[in-house]
């Protein structure tokens, strides 16, 4: 088995077209968001969803990939690693957020128009 210490495996649909960003380093960076749903009855037998957001971050290969070959509302199964940092936005605010680092994906749907 590969290393499970922290390995997470997402199947969702993307929520924007993914954002390509060039580094000063000359490095590519590629962002974008998958949600995943869920569905349930509660006490009252009524069918209640949720659906989460998780924001996608993607390097070298893998991130060209996605950027050539997904766009908002394709279905993709990712595999990847849960980072967590914190940053201090304009106002000097420190800001936390969750990410996964891709590894690897399987897109499920049709070419990308």
């Amino acid at each position: 088995m590969k290393n499970l210490r922290n390995s997470v495996q997402l199947i969702g649909r993307l929520g924007q077209d993914p954002e390509v960003r060039e580094l000063t380093s000359g490095k590519k960076l590629t962002t974008f968001s998958v949600a995943t749903s869920d569905s349930y009855r509660n006490s009252n037998g009524d069918k209640v969803e949720e659906t989460q957001w998780h924001n996608i971050v993607a390097w070298g290969k893998v991130g060209e990939i996605a950027a050539e070959y997904l766009n908002k509302g394709s279905e993709v199964c990712l595999e990847g690693k849960l980072t967590h940092r914190s940053y201090e936005n304009g106002k000097g605010e420190k800001r936390y957020i969750t990410e996964i680092n891709l590894n690897e994906m399987v897109m499920l749907g049709g070419k990308k128009n």
